[in-house]
């Protein structure tokens, strides 16, 4: 399926194997934009819902969470150097506060390029102080994490949309 002139991104097995994929695939296409005035990826906007709040925590948990653009940065490239060949299906996500500064929306946007179609981004509806909140249970400012385990990505996805 073709959106805004990009290929849909091929979501993870599990996700495509399950009763929910439709109502998950209408979550990420329902609201869109770019990360910044003149960007040219388009992004879902998602609420952090407690469901999502929970899978995010859980995936922190496990070690399958990354904080912070450096970090996810370093992770990506790292993994694309252990890479045979790039896999064309989505395994990495990348969730984004909503107060960032163009500068690091830019960033986050050549990140996203770079690494599609593994990487699939996302916009939350928080500030990084209330992301941090959630994750760490202190004031800590989170402006970026990236989810960085396929297994984990999957949950997160699954919790974007209410059981069937």
């Amino acid at each position: 399926m073709v959106q805004g002139g990009v290929q849909e991104p091929r979501l993870p097995r599990q996700i495509e194997a399950d009763a929910r994929c439709g109502a998950i695939r209408s979550v990420l296409t329902a609201r869109t934009r770019p990360l910044w005035e003149n960007g040219s990826v388009a992004v879902p906007e998602l609420a952090l819902t407690a469901s999502l709040a929970k899978a995010l925590r859980a995936a922190l948990a496990r070690g399958q969470l990354q904080r912070g653009l450096e970090a996810a940065v370093a992770s990506l490239a790292a993994e694309r150097r252990g890479l045979l060949t790039p896999g064309d299906r989505v395994s990495r996500l990348c969730l984004v506060a909503n107060d960032g500064a163009e500068r690091f929306y830019r960033q986050v946007e050549r990140c996203l390029t770079a690494h599609a179609p593994r990487l699939l981004g996302g916009l939350l509806d928080v500030d990084g102080a209330t992301l941090g909140n959630v994750l760490y249970g202190r004031s800590s400012a989170v402006k970026l994490v990236l989810v960085d385990h396929k297994d984990a990505v999957s949950t997160v996805l699954r919790s974007l949309a209410p059981e069937a």
